[in-house]
């Protein structure tokens, strides 16, 4: 699973969940950069390493020996969780993983040297791993 190797702060504050915020498109990383054809979040939601990890599992498998797969995406947000049942207050539960907060419009894997028709459905099989929307994209 990716993490970060050192963070400044082991645990973090929760952050707003406003709709209006997350559904506001992505600025950075929303063109396909390196690839030929691209994976784009078309919703907002938190991707866990796991969820990354697995969708790059499936891409990678898909996508053949010769292609290349970049994964524009790093989860650096740590989130936390208390034990199963355990009462209100006595502090902040243990960490449990890191996260990648994504809003609409951003790229998350690339692939190349691949046939396009392969490609595609090496990026089809991997969003349907994650919990959000996706979309192939070609580079213009």
């Amino acid at each position: 699973m990716l993490a970060p190797k050192k963070s400044l702060h082991r645990k973090w504050q929760t952050g707003r969940k406003s709709p209006a915020r997350l559904a506001k498109p992505e600025t950075r990383g929303i063109t396909v950069a390196f690839g030929s054809h691209g994976l784009k979040a078309m919703t907002p939601a938190r991707i866990t390493s796991n969820q990354l990890e697995a969708a790059r599992r499936a891409l990678t498998r898909a996508a053949g020996k010769t292609a290349k797969v970049w994964i524009r995406v790093f989860p650096d947000r740590p989130f936390t969780q208390k034990a199963a049942e355990v009462g209100m207050g006595s502090g902040k539960g243990d960490l449990q993983g890191y996260v990648i907060e994504v809003r609409p419009g951003r790229i998350l894997f690339e692939v190349d040297g691949a046939p396009e028709a392969m490609a595609r459905e090496a990026l089809r099989k991997g969003g349907t791993k994650l919990p959000v929307k996706t979309r192939v994209v070609a580079r213009n």
